[in-house]
């Protein structure tokens, strides 16, 4: 494996120390294969774990040729010039999400693509609940997977969101693999645009090809058939491929449905897609999709004021998904928030969006507005700037007042939170306490 092989003891350290890095050392801990104890233990045993994080240490990238095995946290990106010279050095690199491959026994289902992993996996989970199966939830969203590990080891079947930094250095895949709607994202935080597809590859790389290739005979891969970028990635997997075309689904429409958006949708048609391949009765995917909510963030209904609807769309950090929420609304009238600190976009789906949908007013806020002004521009559109969030809510409630039938306040930043919050889920937090502060 690497250098630490030979040894009875490993150094191992935990590069970031968030939701993932204290599960893995909560993890490393009570793993009879990691805690302390004697020399001659086999397997080997950890001689010291050490917590690498900048909130600890500015210099926590120094010198880590000197750990046998490094865990990197999701947020703590793979092509740093520090993590690349540890690997060059024999330096071994795993992770939450590797741990968990090679320690959970059942079935794994991972699902991912640019939006809509939450929603699609939640959904998933809550049809083969409904079904009577033991599953759980767990990966990029809400609780790490290892803590699931730990508690429902014994559960025959795992649903995992899996994000691009996830799977990055990743080398193992799922028996089910979900690929969804891919498009250009995280340009901030990866190299290039190869990267992130390449990352997302590994959702299906490694599969079993079928009928005899491989321990895992009974492989799938799902991907949506009119994205081009998931259909490509799909196809780099050995396993059975099921495209999945949201245009010919018949059990359900998208007008039963409590989410808004023909994105969500597409997602609520895999999931129930995925679903029935797994044993779930097709009117049991069909009550659970008609029932679900959606999630906290993804156009989300806050509250109602007279004529006046308010949505918290807050995940939202890429212009394709404030398109959608455009789409989401059709003809009805709306006022949309948006902008943050800027991830290198192209913000022309914005304008195309706009081009169908001219009922739309824009109120611009955060680092980036002055560029999504230049690049949304749109004959009919009013579009105005704002300093700061408070102030985007107030003014879109002033607009929205003065129509005389139902509009809609929607706030959709398709960019970065980090200019002013802490993150997208703190952005739609205060989102929402303004508006209930109306």
């Amino acid at each position: 494996m690497n250098k630490s092989a030979n040894r009875k003891s490993l150094k191992i350290g935990i590069l970031g120390f968030g939701r993932e890095g204290k599960s893995v050392l909560k993890y490393l801990k009570r793993s009879s294969q990691f805690k302390n104890s004697p020399p001659e233990a086999d397997p080997p045993s950890a001689e010291k774990i050490e917590i690498l994080d900048k909130k600890i240490s500015v210099n926590y990238l120094n010198n880590l040729g000197r750990f046998d095995m490094i865990f990197r946290s999701p947020g703590v990106p793979y092509n740093l010039p520090e993590l690349k010279k540890a690997r060059e050095d024999g330096v071994y690199f795993s992770s939450v999400t590797r741990l968990f491959f090679e320690n959970y026994k059942g079935k794994i289902i991972g699902i991912t693509g640019t939006k809509g992993k939450g929603t699609t996996s939640t959904l998933l989970y809550e049809m083969l609940k409904a079904e009577g199966k033991r599953v759980f939830l767990a990966g990029n969203i809400g609780k790490s997977a290892l803590d699931f590990l730990v508690k429902y080891g014994d559960y025959p079947l795992a649903v995992l969101e899996l994000s691009s930094f996830q799977l990055q250095d990743l080398d193992i895949s799922p028996t089910i693999a979900v690929i969804l709607d891919i498009f250009p994202d995280h340009q901030d935080a990866h190299a290039n645009l190869r990267e992130y597809y390449e990352a997302k590859e590994n959702i299906g790389k490694f599969q079993s090809a079928p009928p005899a290739g491989g321990r895992r005979k009974d492989d799938k891969i799902f991907f949506f058939a009119d994205n081009a970028m998931s259909k490509k990635l799909a196809m780099k997997s050995p396993a059975k491929k099921f495209p999945v075309d949201y245009k010919k689904f018949k059990s359900f429409g998208w007008n039963d449905l409590k989410i808004k958006g023909i994105h969500n949708f597409r997602n609520a048609v895999m999931a129930a897609t995925v679903a029935t391949s797994l044993g779930v009765k097709w009117t049991t995917a069909g009550a659970v999709a008609k029932k679900f909510k959606g999630l906290e963030h993804r156009l989300e209904f806050v509250r109602r004021i007279g004529l006046v609807n308010f949505y918290n769309d807050s995940s939202s950090t890429n212009p394709m998904t404030t398109a959608a929420a455009i789409e989401a609304f059709g003809r009805e009238a709306k006022v949309l928030i948006i902008g943050g600190r800027d991830k290198v976009w192209d913000y022309s789906p914005i304008k195309n969006a706009l081009r169908k949908h001219r009922e739309t007013t824009v109120i611009l806020m955060g680092e980036n507005k002055n560029k999504i002004e230049k690049s949304i521009r749109v004959s009919g559109i009013k579009i105005k700037k704002t300093k700061d969030l408070v102030a985007a809510v107030k003014e879109a409630y002033k607009i929205a007042t003065v129509h005389k039938s139902t509009a809609n306040v929607v706030f959709s930043p398709g960019a970065a939170s980090f200019d002013m919050f802490k993150d997208y889920a703190d952005r739609g937090n205060k989102f929402k306490k303004i508006v209930k502060s109306l």
